[in-house]
C-alpha cells in the first residue's frame, strides 16, 4: 500500500498495522508536534466522510492500493475552530432558556468542538460551563476566546502588547513579601491572581510559536523551550505553593531570583519571534 502526505510519497514502512486505523494512528503520532492537522482522508481515490469513516477505519490494508492524507496548520484550523465558537456564543445568546439544552447536546457533536476538546480541553470546559449554565458568563466566554484567537493568529504580537502587564507584575512580585508581612492579603491576593494568569497566557504564546515553526530547536544552543517553560512551570508552583503556606522568605526568594527572571527570559523569547517576523515581512514586500 502506497502512503501519501499532501500529495508526496511518504517514505513510511508499514510493519504491524493491519488496518487503516491502525495507519491513521501512527500518522497522527507522526504528525504530533510537527504544526500540523490530519484536514482530508482518501482511500483509492475516494474521499473518506463522516458516513464512511467507520468502514474506512476497520479497512484491512491489504484491500488498499493508495491512502492519501491532507494535512493543514494546526493553527489554521485553531484560528477557524475559534471564529465559529464565537458565532455559537452569539447563536447561544439569542436561544431561549428551554433551547439551551438541547443546543448544548447538539453543539458537543460538532466537529470543529471536537478538535478544540482535543487540542484545547482547558479551554473547551470554558465553553461547557457557559454553554450548561454554569457560572462563566457569555461576556466572559467571549472576551477569553477573542483573546485565545489572538494568540493564535499572531502569538508574537500579543505577546509583545503585554509588556506594560508583565513589568507591573514582576515590581508587585517584588513587593509581594513586605504585603504578606504587613497584612495586605488583599493586594497579595490580587498579584498572586495576576501572576497566575500572565503566566498562563506566556504558556500559552511560546506553545503557539512552537508549534507554528517560530522558534528554534533550543533556546541558548543547551535547552530546548520545552524544558524552559516546563522549569517555568514548576518555578510557578513553588512560588504559589510557598505563598498558600505563608512562606515569606521563600517567596521573596522566588519572586526576586526566579519568577521575574523567568518571565523576562520568556518575553524576550517571545519579542525576538516578533522582530524576526518583522524582518521577514519587509523582505517580503
Amino acid at each position: 500500500m502506497e502512503i501519501k502526505i499532501n500529495g508526496q510519497l511518504a517514505d513510511i514502512t508499514v510493519e504491524q498495522e493491519k488496518t487503516i486505523a491502525d495507519i491513521l494512528s501512527g500518522l497522527y503520532t507522526l504528525l504530533d508536534g510537527s504544526g500540523q492537522y490530519i484536514n482530508k482522508i482518501a482511500v483509492d481515490g475516494n474521499a473518506v466522510n463522516s458516513s464512511s469513516v467507520d468502514e474506512v477505519l476497520s479497512m484491512e490494508i491489504e484491500k488498499v492500493k493508495v491512502l492519501e492524507v491532507d494535512t493543514v496548520p494546526v493553527a489554521v484550523v485553531t484560528a477557524l475552530s475559534l471564529e465559529y465558537l464565537l458565532e455559537d456564543i452569539n447563536e447561544f445568546e439569542k436561544i431561549s432558556f428551554e433551547e439551551r439544552t438541547k443546543f448544548f447536546n447538539d453543539w458537543k457533536e460538532r466537529s470543529y468542538v471536537n478538535f478544540i476538546f482535543g487540542q484545547m480541553p482547558e479551554f473547551y470546559s470554558f465553553f461547557a460551563n457557559a454553554f450548561s449554565q454554569g457560572s462563566i458568563s457569555l461576556e466572559t466566554l467571549r472576551s477569553i476566546t477573542e483573546e485565545w484567537r489572538r494568540e493564535v493568529k499572531d502569538p508574537a504580537a500579543e505577546g509583545v502588547n503585554i509588556k506594560p502587564i508583565l513589568e507591573d507584575v514582576c515590581a508587585r512580585l517584588t513587593d509581594l513579601p513586605l504585603d504578606i508581612q504587613t497584612g495586605k492579603d488583599a493586594r497579595a491576593a490580587q498579584t498572586i491572581q495576576i501572576f497566575t494568569g500572565i503566566g498562563e497566557k506566556i504558556l500559552r504564546i511560546i506553545r503557539q510559536l512552537n508549534i507554528q515553526g517560530y522558534l528554534p530547536e533550543t533556546a541558548d544552543g543547551e535547552k530546548s523551550f520545552v524544558q524552559i517553560t516546563e522549569e517555568f512551570g514548576n518555578v510557578l508552583k513553588e512560588l504559589l505553593d510557598a505563598y498558600q503556606r505563608n512562606d515569606t522568605v521563600l517567596v521573596g526568594d522566588l519572586a526576586e531570583y526566579e519568577v521575574t527572571t523567568r518571565l523576562m527570559e520568556l518575553y524576550n523569547i517571545i519579542k525576538s519571534c516578533h522582530e524576526q517576523a518583522a524582518v521577514q515581512g519587509k523582505e517580503k514586500k
